[in-house]
């Protein structure tokens, strides 16, 4: 028959229970003070310092109440005490005036420390002493913090082979210590430092470092600041200064210095650090000429001659050292002006279209002209003269000029040529620039022209309105212009070929003065104007 038999707990296992019991116990009676864990403060600020005594039963005797402060490296020491009795009490000396209690009670001793100091941070202890538990109390850490004091610097460096700082960064008297970190697109890296304050704050430096070259010379770099006092991130951009020696290059020549050209430029431009404060031009051959100024970095030719077809040397210094550069000017001869050429091409084909366009209305006019004289129309402001003009001399004697009419053989009409067989009439001018005109005899004549008395001539037309002429005559009178002109040529005698033979030359009336009387014998219908300005009859024949 089994029998059963009690469980055995080790001895290890009842101890260990009876502890925790007793922690229990110990948090539910430490519970009584409540505080504060933690507190954050800043200097020159104040906090307020919570604690209060709780007593659900109602049966522990509250006598006394302390604060203690216990700083980090320090011993404990009281520095505010309440007593119902006795009152109030600041035996600490470096808090006196600064620590007040916020309410006369046991049971809320509540206490504000004003005008911070980072030496403040520490441990405080608030102790109540009780009857019959005795000591009962509650600790609250108090934190100090401060803010960094940032900045940020550049270090002038002179370009060189040797790493060498040359930015700075620091977060000062901070507490918690800060953290610093670069951001540049430089070769560079940097290094961080930490010193501790007597105050209990923490000052964190940082150098940034690289090979410094003349293409660093203005290039940024970025210090960073965190910290838990500030709400975002510092952040300072730190432009670097790098010095080195001038160098320089020459700008402005545009291989166009002709003869005679005004205001050529070069411009000799010198980038150092610190900038070049010595800028002098020079020429290879010799000093410069009367027409070269000399401005600074700027080189000006007022008048582009053969003198500054030469090598110009432009000379920088600074403190670093010196750096010279040089340009060959080529001179060349003097270029017609574009512009200028197209104004004169301009002008000179407007001219020749104007021009053209003159002597083709002359050659209009003067053709019109003569087409109506070689009908018989005399041109405006023109008489024809039958004789020598008085006061102009030129008396060529008495001329006989014989009219007829132009009918066929035997009173048929064949239109072929002139005959005799009309009346003839004699038409004789005197020196006096006047004529008669008288009718002969003709022994085939068969029609009759009404002859003109003396001084009244008769004209072409009453001849061809005579009804003496047959058709083919009166159409001789009608032919194309053009017709004459390939039908009449001159010889440089002066004799006319008319239908393939040569004509003598004929007596012709020449301009005189002698007014309306002269223009009274100038046959309209039948006078031709000829190439030296005199006119002939189409029929008559001189004598």
């Amino acid at each position: 028959m089994a029998r059963d038999y009690p469980a055995r707990c080790p001895v290890g296992h009842t101890w260990l229970a009876a502890a925790a019991i007793l922690l229990a116990a110990q948090g539910i009676l430490a519970q009584k003070v409540k505080v504060d864990e933690e507190l954050e403060a800043y200097p020159t600020e104040s906090v307020d310092l919570h604690c209060q005594f709780v007593d659900s039963r109602g049966l522990t005797k509250l006598t006394q109440v302390s604060w203690i402060w216990e700083p980090a490296d320090g011993q404990r020491d009281n520095i505010a005490v309440y007593h119902p009795t006795y009152g109030q009490s600041f035996p600490n000396l470096a808090f006196k005036d600064r620590v007040v209690f916020l309410y006369n009670s046991l049971e809320n001793p509540s206490i504000r420390i004003s005008s911070l100091r980072m030496s403040d941070a520490g441990r405080y202890t608030c102790e109540y002493a009780t009857y019959p538990s005795g000591n009962e109390q509650g600790t609250t850490s108090l934190i100090m913090l401060a803010k960094p004091k940032n900045s940020a610097n550049v270090v002038t460096v002179q370009a060189g082979p040797k790493s060498v700082v040359v930015a700075r960064c620091e977060a000062a008297d901070g507490k918690p210590a800060a953290s610093i970190s670069w951001m540049a697109t430089l070769n560079g890296n940097h290094s961080t430092s930490t010193t501790g304050g007597p105050d209990g704050t923490v000052t964190v430096r940082s150098e940034y470092r690289l090979v410094p070259t003349p293409a660093d010379d203005g290039k940024e770099v970025i210090c960073k600041v965190d910290q838990r006092t500030q709400e975002r991130p510092w952040v300072y951009a730190v432009k670097l200064s790098v010095e080195y020696p001038p160098s320089v290059s020459i700008e402005g020549y545009d291989n166009n210095w002709y003869v005679g050209r005004s205001g050529a430029v070069l411009h000799c431009r010198a980038n150092g650090n610190p900038a070049p404060t010595i800028i002098t031009w020079t020429m290879a051959s010799g000093p410069l000429p009367e027409t070269v100024e000399v401005n600074g970095d700027k080189l000006t030719v007022r008048k582009v001659d053969d003198a500054v077809n030469t090598t110009f040397i432009c000379e920088a210094k600074n403190k670093h050292g010196a750096s010279r550069q040089q340009i060959t000017t080529v001179v060349i001869e003097a270029l017609e002006d574009p512009s200028s050429a197209g104004v004169v091409a301009g002008a000179v084909i407007g001219s020749l279209l104007a021009l053209l366009l003159v002597v083709a209305l002359i050659a209009v006019l003067l053709t019109r002209s003569r087409r109506q004289q070689r009908r018989g129309y005399p041109s405006s402001g023109d008489s024809i003269a039958t004789g020598s003009g008085g006061s102009n001399g030129g008396d060529y004697g008495n001329k006989a000029r014989l009219l007829f009419s132009s009918s066929g053989n035997n009173g048929s009409k064949n239109g072929t040529g002139a005959n005799n067989n009309g009346p003839i009439y004699t038409y004789r001018e005197g020196c006096d620039a006047t004529g008669t005109l008288t009718e002969k005899a003709n022994d085939y004549h068969h029609h009759h022209l009404h002859h003109v008395s003396s001084g009244n001539p008769p004209t072409a037309h009453d001849i061809l309105l005579s009804g003496e002429m047959d058709e083919a005559e009166r159409r001789k009178f009608d032919l194309d212009d053009s017709m004459e002109e390939e039908e009449e040529r001159y010889d440089r005698f002066g004799g006319v070929i008319r239908g393939g033979n040569m004509m003598p030359p004929a007596y012709h009336a020449h301009r005189g003065h002698g007014g309306e009387e002269e223009m009274d014998v100038y046959l309209d219908d039948d006078m031709e104007s000829q190439r030296d300005g005199s006119v002939i009859s189409r029929t008559a024949i001189y004598v």
